[in-house]
């Protein structure tokens, strides 16, 4: 999450442009993404909304990088078609920047990394074992002996 918090106006539009890019990713231009198209995992928008930072989810394709410059090569035709949806609810069509979302894969190499841990079994409990023997015992008060 970013240090700043954004507002309310800018969650709105970034939920409405989440929503919107994938219905243009899988019905206005299903032909640019053979096979799945991308998952949409988070949009950042800046304060003044005009610049949108689109985070996708590419966990089944093989050539993600290949994908994501496909995606900014094509970055005109998507922002057109994500205009003609949106033309009517917001004055101005922001520029879309796209990165990779690696939060899943990195928690997958996390899991994997936790996974190779050996970490022993904490030793079972043994009251007597615990239990000093009583000249070895600490005294905590002075008049304990007595």
């Amino acid at each position: 999450m970013s240090a700043i918090m954004e507002s309310k106006r800018q969650q709105k539009f970034a939920s409405l442009l989440q929503q919107d890019l994938a219905a243009v990713f899988q019905r206005d231009l299903p032909h640019l993404f053979p096979g799945l198209p991308p998952g949409i995992s988070t949009v950042r928008v800046s304060p003044d909304l005009g610049v949108a930072r689109v985070y996708l989810s590419l966990l089944l394709v093989k050539d993600s990088e290949a994908v994501l410059r496909d995606i900014r090569d094509n970055g005109k035709a998507i922002r057109q078609a994500l205009a003609k949806r949106i033309r009517k609810q917001v004055r101005v069509i922001p520029e879309l920047n796209f990165f990779l979302d690696d939060s899943a894969s990195y928690a997958a190499r996390m899991d994997e990394v936790i996974n190779t841990l050996h970490i022993p079994p904490a030793p079972a409990p043994d009251d007597e074992a615990d239990t000093p023997p009583e000249s070895k015992r600490p005294k905590l008060f002075a008049d304990e002996d007595e």
